[in-house]
Formats: C-alpha cells, sequence, structure tokens
C-alpha cells in the first residue's frame, strides 16, 4: 500500500471486505487478508474509504497493490517528543500503584478453602466493602489520575511545535487552533504518527479556510 506517489508505503491502511474480514498495512505497507473469490476488498485511510474490488477481478491477489490519494511528502517529518514521558507515566504510576490498581472490595474474590474443605474470606475486605465514602473517595482519585494520565498523552503527541511546523500558524491563531482543534485521548490513541500529522495538516487548511480568525 502506497501514497499517491507510489513509492511511499503506507501504515495504518485498513484493509477490509464486504463480508467484514479485516486487517491493516504495517510500517511496510504490506498487509495479509484470506478472502474467498466471491467476496470484495476496499481500503480505508483516515477515513476515506476506496472503492471495492471484487477478489475474482484481481489478477494477482497475492500481490495486490494500490495507491492511495494521499501525499506523504507534503507532511514534513515531524518527530519531536520529550524523551521523558513514558519514564515519568511510568513513574507516576509506581508512585500511585495503589490508587491505579483499586477495585470495589469484593469479599468473594478472596474466598479460599482450607484443610476439610472449611471455607474461608478476608475479613479486611468484607470491612472495606462497607467503607463507602472512603471506597468513592479513592475511585474519585483514580478517575482524576487517569484523565490526567490522558491528558499528559495527547499534550505529548499534539504539540505547539508539531502544529506549528505543519500549519505554519503562530501567535494567537497558534493558541486559538490547539484550543479548537485538540483532539481526544481515544483518537490520538488510535493513530500512528502518520495519521495525526494528517489530522492536523488537514485541520489547520480548514482553520486557516475560516473567514473570521482570531
Amino acid at each position: 500500500m502506497y501514497d499517491i506517489t507510489q513509492r511511499i508505503p503506507l501504515e495504518g491502511v485498513s484493509v477490509l471486505s464486504a463480508s467484514g474480514r479485516g486487517t491493516a498495512t504495517d510500517s511496510n505497507g504490506h498487509y495479509t487478508i484470506m478472502l474467498p473469490s466471491s467476496d470484495s476488498i476496499y481500503f480505508s485511510y483516515i477515513g476515506k474509504p476506496t472503492k471495492p474490488v471484487a477478489v475474482k477481478d484481481i489478477a494477482h491477489p497475492w500481490e495486490f497493490n494500490m495507491s492511495l490519494h494521499v501525499t506523504s511528502g507534503l507532511l514534513p517529518t515531524v518527530i519531536v517528543r520529550g524523551k521523558s514521558y513514558k519514564l515519568d507515566s511510568m513513574q507516576n504510576r509506581a508512585d500511585y500503584a495503589r490508587i491505579f490498581n483499586f477495585q470495589k472490595p469484593n469479599p468473594l474474590n478472596t474466598v479460599n478453602v482450607g484443610a476439610g474443605g472449611v471455607v474461608g474470606m478476608d475479613p479486611n475486605e468484607i470491612i472495606n466493602m462497607f467503607r463507602f465514602k472512603r471506597n468513592k473517595r479513592i475511585l474519585a482519585f483514580q478517575n482524576r489520575l487517569m484523565q490526567q494520565e490522558q491528558d499528559k498523552y495527547v499534550d505529548h503527541r499534539f504539540t505547539k511545535t508539531i502544529v506549528k511546523k505543519l500549519t505554519g500558524l503562530q501567535g494567537e491563531k497558534l493558541e486559538a487552533f490547539m484550543v479548537r482543534y485538540r483532539p481526544d485521548y481515544y483518537f490520538v490513541q488510535a493513530c500512528n504518527d502518520l495519521e495525526l500529522y494528517q489530522y492536523i495538516w488537514q485541520a489547520g487548511k480548514q482553520f486557516l479556510a475560516r473567514k473570521n480568525l482570531p
């Protein structure tokens, strides 16, 4: 799978079939999918699907290549990340391991069978089950830590430096863009670098096309 130049491989392209099977291309643009001759195949990249092609019409199915209407050359190579992000995240997980690993107390999880078939439970787990305020407070703290971790991940990949390089925005326009087009955690997590850069680049064009810029 290549870009429009037919030279640059595309990673993360969805390879789908009419029957519901699917896979994705690797860093070399390669993919493997097994389909019956009665099926059809199509590709989707950044939400833009191609027209389906009948498997029976593919002359050489073991090397079926396509080039998508994506010009990778328009996106400069941008790799600007804080080296300490993963270490900071791991350290934060270690510091708050008790909170991250907390689950609502359930005495059934501590059931054990001793000699003679005697069934026992952890009495502390039973007591903690009725400590409602304490459990609610820990769960709220856990949710806050998870949200902070997700926000930091987005900040790590969606940076002003990258946006500036891809869009050319500066000053107040850059600040406005960072707020208006900030992607959510799940979108960023699902994107590879090229897909994220493509989103930023296209969003920058849309932002600059607006009549009333800040």
